[in-house]
């Protein structure tokens, strides 16, 4: 991983670059200012030597430090060091003197993320002079490499790209034919494609390794997926690196030329034994070498500092079984004979990337990657040099990714993708047999009320106890997962068809007896259960799980608490029912005017004052009444169904109903009507606030229904720049040219556009340039865990910072306490909404002038969207 040194003088920028460069697989150490950077590269200094590239923030005006600071990189000591100067402005002496240095590179701040780009190239370029030089003073074999894919356009691409780079290489369309390539000529690497017709990549790099003949060469794969599964087998077949085919040709061939790098490290070993001590102080992975008897010769400080043993401890002349490898992972001793590395200092055969254990001076283990080269000098073999690299932490980091692949992060159950292939598994265990098992699908019948009314943290919370209570009543041989929500299940394997609605109702009777105890405040939590048996006429893991969940929506439907077991014959027409039972209610809410409309406030953070930030409890809106003027006050309009036999209910209950009846258009048409009309009506009081107005995916794609909307705000009396439209990222980007056009029409009448839910699209900063809106509201998935989860707090910051680079504010939404409020005032967030400062509720409680005659101003019981 290249090192870059950044230096620059704005926090903002400097923060933003080195982001960028990050991500684009750079090792990054950042200045502050320039004096700090110039003393690292006095004589004597360590850094000044380990530094790869150099990108200047050049500033505007004469700053102390700058220009000693590129006059001491113009010196023949530092000429070759890549070097991108950027600044806000051109300027001519400026440069002038970057064209007179050798591997430099001048760029605008405006054109910032074109300089990973640059440093890529300046590297290349650096790298391909030291190969030129390297080649005028002793003859040095070009790298030779053996590119195998499938495709002859990428075949004859990849192939063209290694040569102009110096480089030999040949190619190969399948795993057999490159196999036979390997056997026949030599190779120092070989880059080969995950999905083959014949097999998959990893089978190559495995017979590669294993194939004495070839074992030296060095395998990566290149894939244009990304598969933790294809990664984790390549890694274990002895791949050294992963690429993919999107990256660009600079960063590809900086990966070729870092692995080329590695192979003539080794090959200089070979050659030239008389230079090893000078090159084994350089190496950070641990060296050491043996006799054909084991016993150690030599040892790198890497070795020693890895291993623990001290610089001045005496290792030359003892067993290297002896101290580093003298039991097996399971803690047996090993006895010579059978140790496999023992054989191969005998053999003197090579060893590539195999991994095994080691073990500190401290008696504690220690996973390594070794690679054992028999070392050769002047034709005699004079034993062996043994590589290898502490691996503990890629071992961590393995073990971690494959929990998450199959665990939920809040309650530590299984997901839903694990349980689905769970599932599938047991459908088709019990196609080959007679017994029969059963799956419940289990729905919180509370959890929104909770969630909505205590709180984010209190849901989270709620849940995590369920999972518990539920674990409580598994058996060895069953399945709990969390399919996500407020939704669980659970495979019950090889159970009797006369008890199981008996178990089923066990857990629903336990979930009623729980209750669950938040600031105080006691909650009756109760559950309903679907239940579908899985034997061998099971169809597939999808119909199971479909059939359960209709069986829950009935449960659901009979007056919730209930357990209800499928049957095919009449339970399909049930859920029909319930569907078209919802369709009804909305069209009645349409005419009899039962929605209702609620309000939660979104407030500037620079009005928040520090002793608020410090409060254990919210919400604090109303001490902000007093100290945030009404103009910079928004507020979110939040739809409720005020049922007549159920009171309130939350949109997360019948939009889904909604969107599958195509009644979206007239939802949405309802809520900017009654919107208008009311805020038309508080600015004829003095009003002078913000209203935010979400719209569906199905309103963006309805020209007729913007017409009809651009009609609403043309005919009221209304500010339009008070009025501001939400569309969320994943309707926006699934239907860019409408989203666009809806954006271009309302924004012509002085309406402005919010981006709801940013980040959690596949494509988020794609897009953003296209997506011409004022406000990005970050999803709230990534905001509430900011307080505690580093990569969180990274992707709030990055969506921050771009989004101000491309002049919109921020809005965190989801701010459930004051730690979450702290770290986003620190990290310049523009405004923030969440329980902490107030839940969602009728506007007059923070609006007086919102008299009780304006429609849609019914008063209701508070909740969260």
């Amino acid at each position: 991983m290249p090192r870059v040194l950044l230096v620059e003088l704005s926090a903002t920028i400097r923060h933003i670059e080195k982001n960028l460069l990050i991500k684009a697989g750079y090792e990054v150490e950042a200045d502050l200012d320039f004096n700090s950077a110039l003393r690292r590269f006095v004589p004597g200094s360590y850094d000044g030597g380990t530094f790869e590239a150099v990108v200047l923030g050049w500033p505007g005006d004469a700053v102390h430090g700058a220009d000693e600071l590129y006059t001491l990189l113009e010196k023949n000591t530092y000429t070759s060091l890549p070097l991108v100067t950027l600044a806000h402005e051109s300027d001519a002496d400026l440069i002038r003197r970057v064209e007179r240095r050798d591997n430099s590179a001048f760029l605008l701040w405006e054109d910032y993320q074109k300089s990973t780009e640059l440093i890529a190239k300046l590297l290349i370029d650096a790298n391909q002079r030291k190969r030129t030089e390297a080649t005028a003073n002793s003859i040095v074999q070009p790298i030779r490499v053996l590119f195998v894919d499938d495709s002859r356009t990428v075949r004859v691409k990849y192939q063209r790209l290694l040569m102009a780079n110096g480089y030999e290489a040949e190619t190969a369309a399948t795993v057999g034919e490159g196999y036979e390539k390997a056997l026949d000529s030599r190779f120092d690497i070989a880059i080969i494609d995950y999905f083959m017709p014949d097999a998959t990549g990893d089978v190559l790099c495995q017979r590669l390794r294993d194939n004495a003949t070839t074992t030296g060469i060095t395998t990566a794969i290149i894939t244009g997926t990304y598969l933790d599964k294809a990664i984790k087998q390549s890694l274990e077949a002895g791949a050294v690196e992963c690429m993919f085919k999107n990256e660009s040709d600079d960063l590809f061939l900086t990966r070729i030329d870092a692995m080329s790098r590695h192979i003539r490290a080794h090959k200089s070993i070979e050659k030239e034994r008389e230079r090893l001590g000078g090159i084994l102080r350089s190496v950070g992975e641990g060296v050491y070498g043996v006799n054909s008897e084991g016993y150690i010769s030599f040892v790198n400080p890497a070795c020693r500092r890895i291993l623990g043993y001290a610089p001045d401890e005496r290792l030359i002349g003892k067993s290297a079984l002896e101290l580093f490898h003298y039991t097996d992972e399971e803690g047996n001793p090993i006895d010579e004979t059978k140790c496999f590395l023992q054989h191969t200092y005998a053999d003197g055969t090579p060893l590539n990337a195999r991994e095994t254990l080691f073990w500190h001076k401290s008696g504690d283990s220690i996973p390594v990657e070794c690679t054992v080269y028999p070392l050769t000098i002047k034709g005699k073999r004079e034993g062996s040099v043994v590589a290898f690299r502490d691996i503990s932490e890629r071992k961590l980091l393995e073990e971690e990714l494959r929990w998450q692949a199959s665990h939920d992060a809040l309650t530590k159950l299984y997901n839903r993708r694990y349980f689905e292939e769970q599932l599938t598994q047991e459908a088709g265990r019990l196609k080959r047999s007679k017994e029969t098992s059963a799956l419940l699908y289990i729905d919180l019948d509370r959890f929104k009320y909770i969630n909505d009314t205590a709180g984010h943290v209190a849901g989270d919370r709620l849940l995590v106890e369920i999972a518990q209570q539920l674990k409580q009543r598994l058996r060895s041989t069953d399945l709990l997962a969390r399919l996500g929500g407020d939704e669980f299940a659970v495979i019950l394997r090889n159970v009797c068809k006369e008890s199981i609605h008996q178990v089923a109702d066990d857990y629903r009777e336990m979930l009623d007896s729980h209750m669950f105890i938040y600031n105080g405040k006691q909650y009756k939590v109760n559950g309903s259960i679907g239940i579908a048996l899985i034997d061998k006429d099971s169809e597939s893991a999808s119909e199971i799980l479909a059939n359960a969940d209709i069986a829950c929506h009935i449960a659901k439907g009979e007056g919730r608490n209930r357990t209800h077991l499928f049957i095919p014959e009449s339970d399909s027409k049930k859920a029909m029912d319930l569907d078209l039972g919802w369709s009804s209610r909305l069209h009645n809410a349409l005419v009899q005017d039962h929605l209702v409309l609620h309000y939660q406030p979104i407030i500037p953070v620079e009005f928040i004052s520090p002793e608020l930030m410090l409060e254990t409890e919210g919400p604090i809106y109303q001490r902000l009444l007093s100290i945030v003027p009404q103009e910079q006050q928004i507020s979110e309009l939040l739809l409720r169904l005020d049922d007549p036999m159920w009171g309130i209910v939350f949109p997360g209950a019948f939009l889904p109903t909604a969107e599958r009846f195509n009644m979206m258009d007239k939802i949405d048409y309802w809520v900017v009507n009654a919107a208008v009309k009311k805020l038309a009506l508080l600015q004829q009081t003095g009003y002078t606030g913000m209203f935010t107005i979400n719209l569906s995916g199905q309103t963006i794609t309805n020209k007729q229904l913007i017409e009809e909307i651009e009609t609403l705000v043309v005919n009221s009396s209304v500010d339009s720049g008070k009025v501001i439209f939400e569309i969320t990222e994943t309707s926006a980007v699934s239907n860019l040219v409408s989203a666009n056009e809806l954006i271009t029409r309302l924004s012509a009448l002085g309406c402005r556009f919010a981006l709801d839910d940013f980040g959690s699209g596949f494509s988020s900063f794609s897009h953003l340039k296209n997506l011409p809106v004022d406000f990005i509201k970050i999803d709230g998935l990534f905001v509430r865990g900011v307080a505690t989860d580093p990569s969180d707090r990274a992707i709030v910051h990055s969506i921050n910072d771009i989004a101000h680079s491309l002049g919109k504010k921020t809005i965190a939404e989801y701010v459930e306490d004051a730690a979450i409020l702290r770290f986003l005032y620190e990290s310049g967030i523009d405004y923030v909404q969440g329980h902490f400062l107030s839940p969602p509720m009728d506007i007059s409680h923070f609006v007086p002038q919102a008299v009780q005659h304006i429609p849609g101003n019914k008063k209701q019981l508070i909740g969260k969207k």
